[in-house]
């Protein structure tokens, strides 16, 4: 068996020493991917940009003096796309996953459309049968099939709510059939207008996640599109960067996160601010998690237990 070789085109663009698989914590699986994509295209270009804007990010995080690097982040080569359906796409972001996750490391994908969420959780899981996964959206995605597809991104909660619990946050549209279907379904939802309530508490989403094993997933489009323009399917009223970091702090701390995935960015050439967001966002989860692990006396927060670690097949860095 081979160790996968780190790529120089890695998160954040760290040194060497901060990028082997065999000393890092969080393991970058981008996936370019965009086939069920119904509104604006190229969210498959998503991955690499959030990636570029990374290079311009600071290591040290202020809000809580952590320098989450050096815990070390290996970024995979881009998984390869298949054009066969989305179905087997989800199968091949699944596999790579449970991979990930099999050995170690701590899952960060990075999309790419939404549906591949579905394949991350089934992996998941595997891992923490009592997993509940959180999903931030301005869409519910509860749709049984859009489009002619039951895996369409239009989807990605119906199908990941037929795995495991399923709770959602952000949300502004929704159908008909989906509310009828919510009402029924034991799904949790909690709207944008609903956060922006005086007497909201966050404490309200962390009492509905009935586990302490948490798969976290991030539609980018749960936030205002004045300040995250690009994304697959804007959608006005939507929430701030504070409102989502303070609830993440919070859910970090309380709960045990085992994989996240940030997807639904598409690129607006020449406007980066979009992209760097992302690349922050994801470092400051990163940061939050790294943190919290270590003032809880180790690494138990996030990490799959595993037999082995950092055993992976040759070549199963390169996909």
């Amino acid at each position: 068996m081979k160790e996968p070789e780190p790529i120089s085109f890695n998160f954040c663009n760290l040194p060497e020493e901060y990028t082997s698989i065999k000393k890092a914590k969080f393991a970058v699986i981008p996936v370019p991917y965009d086939l069920t994509t119904s509104y604006i295209p190229g969210t498959r270009r998503g991955p690499q940009a959030i990636i570029e804007a990374s290079f311009q990010l600071e290591y040290y995080d202020e809000e809580m003096d952590h320098e989450a690097f050096r815990s070390g982040i290996f970024t995979f080569k881009p998984l390869d796309v298949t054009a066969s359906g989305p179905e087997e796409m989800i199968d091949r972001v699944y596999m790579k996953v449970k991979e990930v996750a099999r050995n170690g490391l701590f899952p960060v994908i990075i999309g790419g459309e939404h549906t591949i969420t579905i394949g991350a959780v089934r992996a998941m899981k595997e891992f923490y049968p009592e997993m509940v996964v959180l999903q931030l959206d301005a869409h519910a995605d509860l749709r049984n099939t859009y489009m002619d597809s039951p895996y369409s991104h239009a989807c990605v909660a119906r199908r990941i709510s037929e795995i495991c619990p399923l709770v959602i946050v952000g949300v502004r549209s929704i159908s008909r059939d989906e509310k009828s279907f919510l009402e029924k379904s034991g799904i949790i939802l909690y709207s944008a207008k609903d956060m922006m309530k005086k007497d909201f508490s966050k404490e309200l989403i962390l009492s509905s996640l009935k586990s302490d094993f948490v798969y976290l997933s991030i539609d980018l489009d749960v936030f205002d599109p004045s300040i995250m323009p690009s994304v697959g399917t804007p959608e006005p009223g939507g929430v701030g960067w504070y409102d989502v970091t303070s609830l993440l702090e919070i859910l970090i701390q309380e709960k045990n996160i085992v994989a996240f995935d940030i997807t639904e960015l598409c690129p607006i050439p020449g406007f980066v601010a979009p992209d760097f967001f992302a690349a922050k966002l994801i470092y400051k989860i990163m940061t939050y998690i790294d943190k919290s692990s270590k003032s809880k006396g180790g690494d138990q927060n996030g990490v799959a237990t595993c037999p082995q670690k950092n055993i992976f097949h040759e070549g199963s860095g390169a996909s």
